[in-house]
């Protein structure tokens, strides 16, 4: 179901459509509006170049955020693989210490 909701963004309204909640609309309106008016409270900006600088700074930043994404996945990758070598290992010596107290308890009924 698509949500609608008509948020403010530096004086504009905006009516936005997402499958989202209005809550999480308001929150993403909210965002860019105080990183559009942070940049226009700077000195002498354009809204056009207000939006431009906003949408360049949330770029930025999502890309960043993939980077670290990516390189935790990669990390929990190793280490996913590193237990599984473990475990493999594991069962190996639980294979070995049977044969070895098999073979004990036929030395021992000698």
């Amino acid at each position: 179901m698509e949500n609608r909701i008509t948020v403010s963004i530096c004086g504009e309204d905006y009516t936005l459509m997402a499958e989202e909640s209005p809550a999480y609309m308001q929150k993403v309106a909210a965002l860019v509006d105080a990183r559009m008016n942070g940049i226009m409270s700077s000195g002498r900006v354009s809204r056009m170049d207000a939006a431009v600088l906003t949408a360049a700074n949330l770029a930025d930043e999502l890309l960043k955020q993939q980077m670290s994404t990516e390189n935790l996945r990669s990390q929990l990758k190793g280490y996913l693989d590193d237990a599984n070598k473990a475990k493999s290992e594991l069962s190996e010596c639980r294979r070995e210490l049977v044969k070895l107290q098999q073979k004990q308890q036929k030395q021992e009924k000698r």
